[in-house]
């Protein structure tokens, strides 16, 4: 379907499905919500009293943690009876990120290696690819120290005065290493095929700059590989306008299940965290589009309108990598090079996720703040140095970002449990960082573009 009808239906199914969650919550999924909350207070009722006694052995012990072991086990139950309701609606957000999955691997693949090999030189590779890095890092120290900035500014956390969680209560999500070691075992592949059957985008991109660079020190031999590879993500392209018209429906059931779940009120309960989050992510598009202007003048404005569809789908999905395909076509619609594109753009998913970036400073300072834990200023630094480490390479997939925060957090003793303010209202926050990653990625392509003297003068 033409690019202005799906940009519109995708705009609909966003509408449509926020009107029908809320029509399912009132009349199917809140009776479960009420269950929920009764047992998560009763539970919470029992923790208060196990505290006064300090004989485990004593009956009246027993009989309070077989209270809360049923408590635990209704919470669940509903839990899971909640999500066979809205299981035909999540199946059609899980169906359409699957397919995208299926496709960015050999996609970022196949389009590095061609954008490395056309760039023709080593030289040429490191020059660009120097310019990039450079872009990437300073765009993610930007993201993080504003979202660090943002959140003392305003401390929505301070509002919340909650205790110290016990300390065997878990999320249910697991943390990841922030050792050298892990981070290195992450970053290089032992299989190729693994990766790709992983979907670790960080190995891919590694993998395809060395056979990229090596493609093109083969001499006139590299034409037949390009000529193969530029073809194959041509037809990996056209699979992507066939799953992009799926993407409607994938919005419809991504939003509804969420509205659904949660209710309108969630939106309520977190206005403030929500809404002082998204001032900040206007506040990193603001300074991402001046200083785009700076280098681009006034083409940025025609490349942010060009962008609208990719962003909204960013949005409507939360996922990253749900755009990749459809921001590639804009911006070499925009008017720069594929050589540029498919070069940078892939790395910008390993290593630019700059609307990830600033939730990462401002959700883990939010969480000390919720339990009163007052973190000094050097510590707010080497905090945000660990992320800039362990977040490279996260994937553009929701959640990936709480996985990251719950290995850093731990470090600076501030509870994991923590993690549980969140991951109700995440997704609605995943949204805006997904559509912040999407414009970070393209103005750093535009603008490597222009320093290249890539981009086209329309």
């Amino acid at each position: 379907m033409p690019k202005s009808k799906l940009t519109f239906y995708i705009f609909i199914a966003l509408l449509l499905g926020i009107v029908a969650g809320y029509v399912l919550n009132i009349y199917y999924t809140n009776q479960y919500n009420v269950k929920i909350q009764q047992a998560d207070n009763a539970a919470k009722e029992i923790e208060v009293r196990f505290k006064s006694i300090s004989d485990t052995s004593l009956l009246a012990y027993n009989k309070l943690k077989a209270q809360y072991v049923a408590q635990v086990t209704t919470r669940k139950a509903n839990e899971d009876l909640q999500d066979k309701l809205l299981e035909p609606l999540t199946l059609l957000s899980d169906i359409f990120l699957r397919l995208i999955k299926m496709i960015v691997a050999p996609l970022v693949f196949t389009t590095l290696v061609v954008g490395v090999a056309k760039v023709g030189d080593v030289k040429a590779v490191g020059r660009i690819g120097g310019k990039t890095m450079l872009w990437f890092l300073s765009a993610s120290l930007l993201s993080l120290i504003l979202g660090m900035i943002l959140v003392n500014f305003f401390e929505p956390g301070k509002a919340m005065h909650l205790p110290l969680p016990d300390s065997d209560i878990s999320t249910g999500i697991q943390k990841t290493a922030i050792s050298f070691k892990d981070f290195i075992a992450h970053v290089f592949p032992k299989s190729f095929v693994e990766s790709m059957a992983n979907n670790e985008i960080l190995q891919i991109v590694v993998f395809s700059l060395f056979f990229g660079i090596a493609t093109a020190a083969i001499g006139e031999k590299r034409h037949i590989i390009i000529k193969a590879l530029d073809a194959i993500a041509y037809v990996i392209l056209k699979i992507t306008g066939y799953v992009m018209k799926f993407a409607p429906f994938a919005v419809f059931g991504a939003m509804a299940s969420i509205i659904a779940k949660q209710g309108l009120s969630i939106l309520a309960v977190y206005t403030l965290f929500i809404g002082e989050f998204y001032f900040g992510l206007l506040v990193l598009w603001l300074v991402l589009i001046f200083i785009g202007y700076l280098i681009l003048k006034k083409k940025i404005f025609k490349l942010i309108s060009s962008l609208k569809e990719p962003i909204l789908l960013a949005f409507s999905t939360a996922s990253s990598e749900a755009a990749y395909p459809k921001t590639m076509l804009q911006l070499e619609r925009f008017g720069c090079k594929d050589k540029i594109v498919s070069f940078v753009l892939p790395l910008g998913y390993s290593f630019n996720l700059d609307g990830s970036m600033m939730y990462m400073t401002f959700a883990s300072i939010f969480i000390a703040q919720s339990y009163g834990i007052n973190l000094l200023i050097n510590q707010q630094i080497t905090m945000l140095l660990v992320l800039m480490l362990t977040s490279k390479g996260i994937a553009g997939v929701p959640r990936a970002s709480l996985v990251v925060i719950a290995g850093t957090i731990a470090s600076f003793n501030i509870p994991e449990a923590g993690l549980a303010l969140l991951i109700g209202i995440d997704p609605l926050l995943d949204m805006g960082r997904s559509a912040t990653n999407v414009i970070g990625n393209s103005v750093a392509t535009a603008v490597i573009s222009k320093w290249e003297g890539a981009l086209e003068q329309h």
